[in-house]
């Protein structure tokens, strides 16, 4: 039989990174088309990609020549899409490029709108020509949190009918391992005994200044802060505060992480502190709570959401209170597992299965928006 429609999930981005928003188009290319067998699915790649995603059979690959963000993405893919007649077009980096097709997209935050501070000037640019204008063009919007949603809806004026939350999940690598796993994986990485954790990239929203000056005024006899993420805007001015507190010998950056190696991390870790100013989801607090980590968080934005109660929430702009949530976590270890057994149950109630049949939902009734 014939597939009803033809949908295309534009998964350029996993060629250029192995962050948040990649983990979550490799989840959507896998379990998208095996959800819907009566359509077929087009997975866009960059021709560059040599770890193709898999195909099944109702699945084929596109290899795109245009970049991700691209100044010229709109129109150049949309020139490239039009020969394969798409009935739809998710796009899980937000860009929505000009084509006969109906549109979904899914913005992940608007840190540019609600901190732009924290933004170059030219990444301020760039989101607000491109973000926009993606949200004007797509028939359906996806946001990750109800944080975001509402974001989306409040600063881009977009109607709240178009926009669905959708949360997204840890994956299934991110679990609890047994005691004497855990320090072999220690031992193998080189990682100390006991030590905090922080993921993320280390830019200003994540407040890595903030998490910094909590830290110092932890006792010296403090475990070891390990910082692992990837450099960002402003890292130098990182690097220089950890210098001027006199932390050198306390805090270790661990960059570019590999994929496999970041549960090992989390499972080693007596906790991990995420003092954000701002998250669109904050899927590291999902990811440490599946593996049995203790999570101290930011009562901001969307973590609040994503965290229950089952993490210690402090205030990101209190040094002092970040300090105290942290000595408390280590101090107290009824708290610390009643944290834990919490952790366990808030990061089952998401999963990817949940995410792309909810995802599905909307591109179902997107199509039949059109065909009504």
């Amino acid at each position: 039989m014939a597939p009803r429609f033809r949908i295309g999930l534009d998964a350029r981005l996993t060629f250029y990174t192995r962050g948040g928003i990649a983990a979550y188009i490799r989840q959507l290319a896998a379990l998208l088309p095996a959800l819907d067998a009566e359509n077929e699915y087009i997975i866009i790649h960059s021709r560059k990609a040599r770890d193709t995603l898999p195909m099944p059979a109702n699945a084929r690959r596109l290899s795109s020549i245009t970049p991700a963000h691209h100044r010229w993405e709109r129109l150049a893919l949309g020139a490239e899409l039009w020969p394969h007649r798409l009935s739809l077009l998710h796009s899980p980096d937000f860009i929505a490029p000009h084509g006969a097709f109906r549109s979904v997209i899914t913005i992940h935050d608007l840190t540019f709108l609600r901190y732009p501070q924290f933004l170059t000037a030219e990444s301020r640019r760039y989101y607000n020509d491109q973000v926009v204008a993606a949200a004007q063009r797509a028939d359906a919007i996806l946001a990750d949190s109800e944080t975001t949603r509402t974001d989306v809806i409040n600063l881009l004026d977009a109607p709240s009918h178009k926009v669905t939350t959708v949360h997204l999940a840890a994956d299934s690598r991110f679990a609890p391992l047994p005691a004497e796993a855990v320090a072999a994986d220690r031992a193998r990485l080189g990682l100390p005994s006991d030590y905090l954790l922080f993921v993320g990239t280390f830019e200003p929203r994540k407040n890595v200044s903030g998490l910094l000056n909590a830290y110092a005024i932890l006792p010296p006899d403090a475990p070891p802060l390990m910082l692992a993420g990837n450099t960002g805007w402003l890292f130098d001015e990182v690097e220089a505060l950890v210098t001027q507190l006199g932390l050198s010998d306390r805090v270790r950056f661990v960059p570019d992480v590999p994929a496999d190696d970041l549960p090992a991390l989390y499972r080693g870790a007596s906790a991990l502190v995420l003092p954000s100013h701002y998250e669109g989801f904050g899927l590291p607090v999902l990811e440490a709570f599946a593996c049995g980590t203790p999570v101290i968080a930011a009562d901001r934005a969307s973590l609040p959401e994503i965290a229950g109660d089952a993490a210690a929430l402090c205030d990101p702009d209190d040094p002092a209170g970040i300090a105290h949530a942290i000595q408390t976590v280590l101090s107290d270890s009824a708290y610390s597992a009643a944290l834990i057994a919490k952790g366990f149950t808030r990061a089952k109630s998401f999963s990817w299965d949940k995410c792309a049949r909810e995802t599905l939902n909307v591109y179902r009734r997107t199509i039949k928006n059109e065909h009504e």
